[in-house]
């Protein structure tokens, strides 16, 4: 900046950087304790004025168009490439400058000191979510009011806050305002509820998900009960009732990323499967198949009805735990021909079609067995028998075509089902 700038603005900034500049690597051995606590609250008040007199040369430079200088496409892309900013941190700050252009209080607060940047944004998002037919009164009340409680609050309590504050400065109006609020979000975000996984190639699935807030909250109580610590006295008690020195209680802190992910992995594998809804004829399982040695204690790999691949000593683990059919091969296993006693296959029947079929039997499908449906070979309309090995799976889709009399079908030596459109 030129130290000859001629704007009150311009000269202050000039002459600031002027004085900081004077004490840069100044030793601070010598500053007290107490000193060193004073200097760092006056240090933020200081940020939070720069912060007010950047935020008002923002919307200038809106106003004159200073992106038009380098042909940006607008202030922030601008602003970012002057101040080597991360495009992400010029939006934010642009997005600050404009709301305490629209909220005068929260500028004039910020620009004293006496809040931080982080409150006035808070409070400006804040104020810029209530209802636009709100009567210019009772948004100055409800603006002193945040202003008011950022002498006390961080911005994370002024996040609830600001939520509520129609309640603390216009009841009558702040309960309907809030039943409408909640109502949208509740839509938007079952609208938006999204979960993805993916393999990465080297035994994990990784994934991400977007939840609405008392699903993600329900989530998190019960991993925490999952992940908390034993609930034991850390100290010992002697026998007059003194704790020993050498034994002081240890803090219990929150789970960490790691301890909250195994506890979702232990409150995946003791899902109940007969409490969950069913798919494709069988209850939500995951079919282990391994062969009677790799179950007594061998090394062979077992198989998923998924197609992936898991450690014999995970199986066995695995066996026994619910929401796992373990299918052993060469083992005893449940009667699966029930003639003609029952039209529809049986859920041991279905498991062992998963396992043999991998999925929809039509050539060139992926579907996989639990978006199958049990197809009878020897049509039961025509006395045929609900037997394994005159069953197979098929979507939904080729289910209905290999009982559509324009197609004819083939069955390859691999299993497979080619269709044919009659002609």
């Amino acid at each position: 900046m030129s130290t000859t700038a001629a704007h009150p603005i311009g000269s202050a900034v000039a002459r600031a950087r002027s004085v900081l500049s004077e004490v840069a690597g100044t030793p601070l051995w010598s500053m007290s304790q107490g000193e060193a606590a004073e200097v760092l609250a006056e240090v933020a008040q200081v940020e939070a004025m720069l912060v007010e007199v950047r935020s008002g040369l923002l919307t200038h430079a809106e106003t004159v168009a200073v992106q038009e200088r380098n042909a940006s496409p607008s202030l922030a892309v601008w602003h970012s490439n002057v101040t080597r900013s991360t495009k992400r941190e010029s939006f934010r700050q642009v997005r600050l400058a404009e709301g305490l252009a629209r909220h005068v209080l929260v500028r004039e607060a910020l620009g004293r000191g006496d809040l931080v940047a982080e409150q006035a944004s808070v409070i400006c998002t804040a104020l810029d979510d209530l209802p636009d037919d709100l009567e210019a009164s009772i948004l100055r009340e409800a603006t002193a009011a945040l202003v008011e409680f950022a002498q006390v609050h961080d911005a994370k309590a002024l996040r609830v806050l600001g939520r509520r504050i129609l309640d603390v400065v216009a009841p009558e109006v702040g309960e309907a305002w809030e039943a409408e609020l909640l109502d949208r979000e509740e839509r938007e975000a079952e609208k938006s509820s999204v979960f993805r996984m993916r393999e990465d190639g080297h035994g994990r699935i990784r994934g991400s998900f977007t939840v609405p807030l008392l699903v993600g909250q329900m989530l998190e109580r019960a991993l925490l009960a999952f992940a908390a610590p034993k609930h034991q006295v850390a100290n010992r008690v002697n026998s007059d009732d003194q704790d020993t020195p050498d034994e002081a209680p240890v803090p219990v802190r929150r789970p960490t990323a790691q301890r909250l992910g195994a506890a979702f992995v232990e409150l995946v594998e003791r899902l109940d499967p007969a409490a969950l809804p069913r798919a494709g004829g069988v209850n939500a399982t995951v079919v282990v198949t391994m062969t009677l040695e790799s179950l007594q204690g061998g090394l062979a790999a077992a198989t998923l009805d998924t197609g992936g691949r898991l450690s014999a000593a995970t199986a066995r683990r695995l066996a026994c735990e619910a929401g796992i059919v373990p299918v052993v091969l060469g083992g005893r296993s449940e009667p699966l021909d029930v003639g003609r006693s029952q039209r529809l296959f049986t859920v041991p029947q279905r498991l062992a079609l998963g396992v043999r079929d991998g999925g929809c039997t039509a050539k060139g499908c992926d579907a996989p067995p639990a978006m199958c449906h049990a197809h009878h070979e020897d049509f039961w309309c025509r006395d045929g028998h609900t037997k394994v090995e005159r069953g197979r799976l098929l979507c939904p889709y080729h289910h209905r075509r290999i009982h559509d009399p324009e197609y004819e079908t083939e069955i390859g030596g691999d299993n497979q089902v080619s269709f044919h459109r009659r002609t």
